[in-house]
This record gives C-alpha cells, structure tokens and sequence, in this order.
C-alpha cells in the first residue's frame, strides 16, 4: 500500500511540479556555472548505498563535506540556492528517487554515505530496515538540529508506529514547516 501510495502520490506531484522544476532548473543555470542537480551517495534501506539528486545550492568550488561541519556555510550558498534551501525547493528532485523506489514519501532521512555514527545506531535498532523518506518523524520533530540518538528514537518511535494515518500525519506536519519555514538552518 505504501509503494502504492508513493508511486500515485509522486507521479501527480511530478504532474504539478514539472513546469516549477524547469523553470528552477533555468534559474540555477543562468545564475551559476556548474550541473544543475548535486547527486550524492546516501544510505538506503538495509544500508544500500543509492545516488539521490537534489538542486545544486552550493557553488562549483565547494568544498566536499557535508553542509553542517562547515565553518561558514552561507559563504558558499549560490546566488539562487538560500531561497531554494529556504523554500525546500532543493529537494524536488528526490520525487525521482520516490518513483525508483529507492525513498519513499515518508521515512527516516537517508544518511550521507559517511555518516558512520548515525547508520551503526540506526543498523543497532533496526531502522536500516526502514525505506528512507523525503520527510520523516525526526524532520517534523527537530529536523537537522537534533542529535543523533534522539534523531534514532524517534526513528525507532515512527518504525514503531508506522501506518497510512501517521504517514499523512508526517506529511502535514511538513507541509506546515516548510510554508513556516521551521527548522531550516541554511
């Protein structure tokens, strides 16, 4: 029913969002040299390491590490990737990775490639089990501000509590903090 519901649901999404898709496509292509989509290595469900697109935000000579050990971050923010990153516009490319199978609309957030501490915890408590997701219970409760065992937890509570309602729960709740724009740190 998931599969079902994350096929149906992003192939309409797809539907509205294409026309907005190529226009910020254009934007990112005239406002800034470099590829359009940022492909980077995340962990899937049973630790598979899959490619997951979003719009590039980061300028090409960015330094290769991830977004929240940087010093400065905003020093290397594209002219047009703050507004994406604020808008969550930067994440419609992962509908593709939605349509793949390789996340789902809801899930725990698939982790870099290099994270080791958060997929050895998340592997301990069975979580790798899960299919990743666009949006999560820990996005809607603390998004990138909490720290790793409480980001488990919560993981562990939606494994737990998984179902069709709790997932439009999540969905929701996402939708209310991206119009509100909570919880974005750059």
């Amino acid at each position: 029913m998931k599969r079902v519901f994350d096929l149906v649901v992003g192939l309409i999404t797809l539907l509205f969002a294409l026309i907005p898709m190529l226009l910020i496509a254009l934007s990112i292509r005239t406002t800034s040299k470099g590829a359009v989509l940022y492909w980077s290595d995340r962990i899937g469900q049973v630790n598979k390491i899959f490619r997951m697109p979003k719009f590039r935000t980061m300028q090409v000579e960015t330094p290769v590490v991830a977004t929240h050990l940087m010093a400065n971050p905003d020093k290397y923010l594209s002219s047009f990737g703050g507004f994406l990153r604020r808008s969550s516009l930067d994440e419609l490319p992962q509908l593709w990775s939605i349509l793949k199978g390789d996340m789902s609309f809801v899930g725990p957030r698939p982790a870099l490639f290099n994270q080791d501490d958060l997929i050895a915890l998340r592997t301990e408590k069975g979580v790798d089990k899960l299919v990743p997701g666009l949006t999560g219970w820990a996005q809607v409760n603390g998004r990138d501000e909490l720290p790793i065992p409480e980001k488990v937890a919560l993981d562990m509570e939606y494994m737990e509590r998984q179902s069709f309602w709790f997932d439009l729960k999540i969905l929701w709740m996402t939708l209310l903090k991206v119009i509100r724009k909570d919880g974005v740190s750059h």
